[in-house]
């Protein structure tokens, strides 16, 4: 595993952490989500997508269906990325998003990755 980049969002005082890795197993994806909860016991969602190989994943840690998830695994698939995890974190500013910002918002955090 090697973190490749970071980035933050902010939107309507929530704040989104972006953070892409190189896997080298499927394996290492839990290790990784286990890390970040730690590191980020307070933040509301851990919302990730990955790509090894053929297998494709993505995962919406209780933010409504397809607003999470679906939209980081577009980032990887649109700029052909594989053997690539890449996650966001949320803290909850005490505003809803509603489901088109919040999907807008999570693709944006990610797509910000340096790739």
């Amino acid at each position: 595993m090697k973190k490749l980049s970071e980035n933050l969002v902010i939107e309507k005082k929530s704040k989104f952490y972006g953070f892409m890795y190189s896997i080298d197993s499927v394996d290492e994806v839990a290790s990784i989500i286990e890390m970040l909860r730690k590191e980020h016991k307070k933040a509301r969602h851990v919302c990730y997508a990955y790509k090894f190989g053929t297998l494709e994943r993505k995962n919406e840690d209780k933010e409504p269906s397809g607003s999470a998830g679906l939209p980081i695994l577009e980032v990887i698939k649109n700029n052909n990325l594989d053997n690539t995890l890449i996650v966001v974190v949320r803290y909850f500013g005490g505003t809803l998003l509603g489901r088109g910002l919040l999907t807008r918002t999570y693709f944006k955090c990610a797509n910000g990755l340096k790739k």
